[in-house]
């Protein structure tokens, strides 16, 4: 098929360059808008993007002009956005109306009723709200949202024990990289030898979002999942990649094997699989002692797959276990793309 256009909002910071990268030489979407913030405007991508991939800056993308992070700025019929969520808040629904589909990673809307929160191998079910969302809004165009890096892994693998051995709680104690607070992000005093025990709003967001994605879409609306999480986050010296050390109690308790076993052949169907962007595999275990690690392990499956290790039966809940994904792709700029994927699949775009 011909090239979708496709915009990027806040194409210069950590999540928009992710977005650039992953987007070259994509077979269904091209880029032909990049938009930043007021002090890039009208620079070229080379000029106000300060690169901080470990691949070249794309071709294509150099000599771009970047345009002002507004309304009439943006045309195309997907739109990516990396906004900060208080930019996000106004300008995303605005994008809806117009007609645009916009695919976000930030949080603004994530929660809201009609908005699905996706993962496509957790929920791929719920991009029908989109059909809710443009009834009640009068929006030609839509926003679907992808969850919070840390909450993305984690649900993955709560999805495919639920589907065997049912969940009822657990505790969630995240170990975050330093991508994940942006660019130029946390200062290298506070982090350099250090553990940093809060993140604003992360808890909130890790302890809600999965019940979102793992309840039952039923007539028009979701009901939520009811497990109860615990959740602390904690922001480490790595630089990519989100490990959540997590205990699960589940409706009927599997050994650790049995939980194993699930988790290896947790498989989409072959329609979701075959997307672009789709994880190969959507989860890998290790059975190493010490794995998974961040440097290591977090980009198998192109950076798309989750990995889970140390596979355990717990003391106090049923099971324990560590899980990584890689949270700027996995859990942003790639979750974004995959959505978008998944919409174009469907025949969502107006």
């Amino acid at each position: 098929m011909e090239p979708i256009p496709v915009a990027i909002l806040g194409a210069t910071g950590a999540v928009g360059q992710r977005f650039v990268q992953l987007l070259d030489h994509h077979p269904w979407f091209k880029v032909t808008t990049l938009c930043a913030s007021d002090r890039s405007v009208g620079k070229t991508y080379v000029e106000g993007c300060r690169w901080l991939l470990d691949s070249p800056m794309p071709e294509w993308a150099r000599d771009m002009i970047l345009q002002p992070t507004v309304l009439e700025a943006v045309n195309e019929p997907i739109v990516f956005s990396a906004l900060p969520a208080e930019v996000a808040q106004d300008l995303e629904p605005a994008l809806a109306e117009k007609g645009c589909v916009v695919c976000s990673n930030a949080s603004a809307h994530r929660m809201d009723e009609d908005i699905p929160l996706l993962l496509p191998e957790v929920n791929a079910e719920h991009v029908e709200l989109i059909h809710q969302q443009r009834q009640r809004r009068g929006w030609r165009g839509a926003i679907v949202t992808n969850p919070n890096c840390t909450s993305t892994g984690m649900t993955i693998v709560l999805k495919a024990l639920d589907q065997v051995f049912g969940v009822k709680r657990a505790i969630a104690v995240s170990l975050q990289a330093l991508s994940g607070a942006g660019y130029p992000g946390v200062a290298s005093l506070d982090i350099v030898d250090n553990v940093i025990p809060f993140i604003r709003g992360e808890e909130e967001k890790v302890s809600l979002e999965p019940r979102k994605m793992l309840g039952t879409l039923k007539n028009g609306h979701i009901e939520y999942h009811p497990l109860t999480i615990s959740a602390q986050t904690n922001r480490v010296a790595v630089l990519d990649g989100h490990m959540v050390c997590l205990n699960v109690e589940c409706e009927t308790r599997p050994s650790p094997e049995e939980a194993i076993q699930v988790l290896e052949a947790f498989a989409l169907p072959d329609w979701l699989a075959n997307l672009p962007s789709s994880p190969r595999p959507p989860i890998m275990v290790r059975r190493e002692n010490d794995r998974p690690q961040p440097r290591l392990d977090r980009m198998i499956g192109r950076g798309m797959s989750t990995i889970v290790g140390r596979v355990r039966a717990d003391e106090v809940l049923d099971l324990k276990m560590v899980v990584l994904s890689h949270n700027t792709i996995r859990g942003a700029a790639g979750a974004s793309i995959y959505n978008a994927e998944l919409i174009v699949q469907k025949g969502l775009l107006p």
